[in-house]
Parts: structure tokens; C-alpha cells; sequence
């Protein structure tokens, strides 16, 4: 026997099918339904030929469930509940209130607006499922350039080969601090560029990063020093893990100074500290109501 095609089975059957196993009476069942008995029969009978078996043991006195119709019941209410669910899933996840959200955050994110921001999202988002990649700015590009992800934090410049696919939203700026190896500097005290201590200088690459890149060693210039480039790396991390390490010095964004690593020390720069600029970047043509409510909500607690 060929198996039946469930395109042709009908919500109502299903209910019709529980309305008559909930009452196990024909009569009751149809008055339940607003319905009279015949059709509510034919029903069943037409349900019971669909599947292939019968589903009630029917006699002049009562009917009762087959194994069959035991085993159908749960599964019927089941199919019943989410059916009746899709109105409302439908409505949020065109509402933004369901669905999948994929962020790409730079390393400097990860220590300032990246997790309050989270943090708020899944409270008012609690069936969106999030998935986080931590990446560069040159990495967050490409995948969006690919569409891979749906936005990310990111160290601007937009370059300007880009700026016709993607929008970019300034989210913060916040001073750099110099991490320096502890015992080399007064504790907790400003510090001026020329009195830098004398140690290799530990860097992004200036390919991830060029505006910050530029920034330090712009700084530097600018206090007649020329730093040597002892190290470069690409997470905040493993900076501040090497200036741990006494490999030497590092220019880090203010919030960094959250991450307490033993033998590092964070020093105030005076006289107009340089600046990191963190934005969001997500691409113009992206219809996702999920990302579009997490761009309202992070305008709303930024602005």
C-alpha cells in the first residue's frame, strides 16, 4: 500500500479526530464543534481512510480508542499546537523578536560595548539565537562583503571601495592608555609620552587597524620618539599578555584596563591622549528584522 500524502491531510480532521477521543461520544463531540453529527462522522471516516486503519472501536453503546487512535492522539494535539503557533512565530520573527543574529566583533569590542550590549539584547530578545565570531576589521569586511555575517564591531576607516554595500554607525571613542610592565612606571600615575619607558613597542599590524596603528605611532612622533616595534598582534589579549611578559610596552583603549594581568600596570596618557573609534558595519541591503531591532537597540542605549 502506498503511503498517503500528507498534503491532503487536514487540520480539522485532526481536531475533529480529538474532539470525538476527548468526548468519546459522537454526539457530544459534534455539539462541541457547533457541528451536527453526519458530517462529523464522515470526518472521521475520511481520516481513518486517509491513514489506513481505524482509529475507534465503535458499538451501539460506545466507542472507544484502537491502538491506533492511542498512539495518533498526542501526536494530533501536538500538530494541532503548532499549527496554532505559526500566527504567532510568523509575527515575531517579522517583528524581530525571533530569529538568528551573527556579530563579528574586534578583540577591542569585547572589553567595552560589545557585552552591556548583548546583555540587553537577549533580555528583550530572548528567542533570538546570537552566533559570535571574533574577528579583525579586514576579516569582518570580507565576510561581509560575502554576506557570511550580519554585522560587526569594527575599527573604522570604511574603506571606500566598500561604502556603497555597507553602513557604518560610530558606537564609541575612548582614550589609549599606556601598559607598561609594572616597576617601570610610578603606579596608577599619568604619564607623559617623552617619559615612556625605553622598551620595544607592541602593536597591531597596521593591515587590521590602520587607523590605530597610525594613531599610536603618530603619538609617538609627535613627542619626537620613534618607537621600535617589538611585537605585533592582533588580539588585545596577547598585548597585554606580552607586556606581562616584559616584552615590552603597549598602547591600549581605557576599557582594556579591565583585563588585570599580573606584572602589567595601565598609566593615564596626559596631554591629549590618542583615541580608538569602535562603529558597527552591516551591509545596506540586509533585510533582517532580527538585525534591524538590534540596531535600534543599540542606538537607543549609545545615544
Amino acid at each position: 500500500m502506498n503511503n498517503p500524502d500528507l498534503r491532503h491531510l487536514e487540520l480539522r480532521q485532526l481536531r475533529y479526530f480529538i474532539a470525538v477521543a476527548e468526548e468519546m461520544h459522537f454526539g457530544k463531540a459534534a455539539l462541541r464543534l457547533n457541528m451536527t453529527q453526519p458530517p462529523l462522522s464522515q470526518a472521521i471516516q475520511s481520516l481513518e481512510s486517509f491513514l489506513g486503519t481505524a482509529l475507534f472501536i465503535r458499538t451501539t453503546r460506545h466507542i472507544a480508542l484502537t491502538p491506533a487512535g492511542i498512539a495518533l492522539l498526542p501526536e494530533a494535539r501536538r500538530l494541532l499546537e503548532q499549527a496554532n503557533n505559526l500566527r504567532q512565530l510568523a509575527q515575531q520573527a517579522a517583528a524581530g523578536a525571533r530569529g538568528h543574529l551573527s556579530l563579528a566583533f574586534v578583540s577591542v569590542a569585547d572589553y567595552s560595548i560589545l557585552p552591556p550590549t548583548l546583555r540587553a539584547f537577549r533580555q528583550s530578545h530572548p528567542d533570538v539565537s546570537i552566533e559570535l565570531r571574533e574577528a579583525t576589521t579586514d576579516v569582518q569586511l570580507d565576510a561581509l562583503e560575502k554576506s557570511e555575517i550580519d554585522a560587526g564591531f569594527m575599527i573604522p576607516p570604511l574603506p571606500e571601495k566598500l561604502q556603497q554595500i555597507l553602513y557604518y554607525q560610530k558606537i564609541l571613542t575612548e582614550p589609549l592608555m599606556l601598559a607598561a610592565p609594572e616597576q617601570i612606571l610610578p603606579r596608577d600615575k599619568p604619564v607623559k609620552m617623552e617619559n615612556c619607558p625605553d622598551l620595544p613597542l607592541i602593536l597591531f599590524p597596521r593591515k587590521i587597524a590602520p587607523s590605530l596603528h597610525d594613531a599610536i605611532l603618530g603619538h609617538f612622533h609627535a613627542a619626537g620618539m620613534t618607537p621600535v616595534i617589538g611585537q605585533e598582534a592582533i588580539q588585545m589579549q596577547t598585548i597585554v599578555g606580552l607586556v606581562s611578559a616584559g616584552m615590552g610596552i603597549a598602547l591600549v583603549p581605557q576599557s582594556v584596563s579591565n583585563l588585570q594581568r599580573p606584572g602589567v600596570v595601565y598609566h593615564p596618557i596626559e596631554h591629549a591622549a590618542p583615541a580608538v573609534e569602535i562603529g558597527i558595519v552591516w551591509r545596506k541591503d540586509n533585510p533582517s528584522a532580527v538585525l534591524a531591532s538590534f540596531l535600534q537597540l543599540l542606538h537607543t542605549t549609545t545615544c
